[in-house]
């Protein structure tokens, strides 16, 4: 992202000083917190300036393709309720985990579905799991597990409470929405709902018209494909506010968290070429 940050920074000064910003106001935003708690930082930021922007561009790497958009997101949790029992008598109990064991071979199941689709697909992985007991030599009375599920253009929240519902079925669970409690940099605390739906934009909007003219200014050709991200951003606010709102940023982005994690200075150069476009065009 310091890649981006440069690049937009640059433009912002460069339109500025071309004129290409005349008669627009143009911010260029450096929040935290995004990678756990996608868009509220645009929250707080839109409330405190009052502002609705009229387009927005998301700077996450994209190779310098333009992004049409991203999977949705619903990170939810599942608890299961057993009986404790001490364990040196188990039959007098019931076990959080054993009654946990199906809900997660079913969850794998789920997944492996998912991975059978054609085009753009879902996904859903368990990431944590624990569970509850009153010692080592007692039967646990919670199991705990961490769904984070990705979802696609066309499935709905209700969809996707069907299938966790369908995921219990039968056993004694429960399931919540993972509700995240953050501490920022500036001692805010704040509550984040990982529940948003996948967006695409049509190809056919005038921002998707402005950016294809700006990569064909800045590459000397229009592109020869489109992407669409795997992962979540900032985007699920603007997109939620009914903002038009598209991808493009220098970097590979599975190159993401990774310890040589890198980025082409060329890369970086033309998508301050191509945000500097944007700003004239749009």
């Amino acid at each position: 992202m310091k890649s981006a940050v440069a690049a937009s920074i640059y433009a912002g000064a460069i339109a500025k000083r071309m004129g290409f910003s005349s008669g627009k106001t143009v911010y260029v935003s450096c929040t935290v917190f995004e990678e756990d708690c996608d868009g509220e930082n645009l929250k707080h930021l839109f409330k405190e300036l009052n502002l609705k922007p009229g387009f927005v561009v998301i700077c996450e790497p994209s190779s310098n393709k333009i992004s049409l958009g991203h999977k949705g997101k619903a990170q939810i949790i599942i608890r299961t309720h057993g009986v404790s029992a001490h364990g040196s008598a188990p039959e007098k109990g019931i076990n959080a985990i054993y009654e946990m064991a199906e809900i997660i071979q079913r969850a794998e199941k789920i997944n492996h579905e998912l991975m059978k689709k054609e085009g753009i697909r879902g996904s859903l992985v368990i990431s944590r799991i624990s569970s509850i007991s009153v010692s080592l030599n007692a039967v646990p009375s919670e199991c705990e597990i961490y769904i984070d599920r990705r979802t696609t253009p066309g499935e709905t929240e209700e969809d996707i409470k069907q299938e966790i519902e369908q995921l219990i079925k039968g056993k004694n669970a429960t399931w919540e929405i993972g509700t995240l409690y953050r501490k920022s940099w500036t001692g805010l605390e704040f509550k984040y709902e990982p529940f948003h739906s996948a967006w695409k934009i049509d190809l056919n909007h005038e921002l998707v018209r402005a950016c294809i003219a700006a990569y064909q200014e800045t590459f000397g050709h229009e592109p020869s494909e489109y992407v669409y991200w795997d992962f979540s951003t900032n985007a699920v606010t603007p997109v939620s506010m009914g903002i038009p709102t598209i991808g493009f940023g220098p970097g590979e982005s599975k190159l993401a968290h990774v310890r040589n994690e890198n980025c082409p200075v060329n890369q970086i150069l033309e998508a301050c070429s191509f945000y500097t476009s944007v700003i004239q065009k749009i």
